[in-house]
């Protein structure tokens, strides 16, 4: 089976050498998408000192922010958001921001022609920007 590359001139830049996503057959994988703002060094719900230290999270912003990028990645491979069937998240304080990115979840998700994809969310230590939150995602395309 062949794959294919996807790039979205809209979505923040991948930090690394990486694909916004790659299609094999009817599955499209996207790389881990934050709540980055494309051609800018702006985080949505990040506050930064002077000295570039995380002072402030919103982490309301940031998830908006992620399913956002989200969305965009998937448009501009071909793909809806109804094509989602998984999604992984990514939270660096579940304590702090779980409550919040779930209701936050739900509303992008639930309701009527949303695609209630499954979904495990985990926490890790750090990413590998001063983010909060990052979304993985498996959509299946006919």
């Amino acid at each position: 089976m062949t794959s294919q590359e996807h790039n979205s001139d809209r979505a923040p830049e991948p930090v690394g050498a990486y694909p916004h996503a790659r299609r094999a057959g009817s599955l499209l994988f996207l790389s881990g998408v934050g709540p980055r703002t494309r051609g800018s060094s702006e985080i949505p719900g990040v506050t930064l000192d002077g000295d570039g230290n995380v002072v402030a999270v919103d982490i309301e912003a940031q998830c908006r922010s992620c399913f956002a990028n989200v969305r965009t990645v998937l448009e501009d491979a071909g793909g809806q958001w109804t094509d989602l069937v998984d999604v992984l998240v990514f939270l660096t304080d579940m304590e702090r921001d779980f409550e919040i990115y779930n209701r936050v979840y739900a509303e992008c998700f639930a309701g009527e022609g949303n695609p209630n994809p499954t979904r495990t969310t985990i926490e890790i230590n750090r990413l590998p920007t001063p983010i909060a939150v990052e979304v993985k995602a498996v959509a299946c395309m006919a």
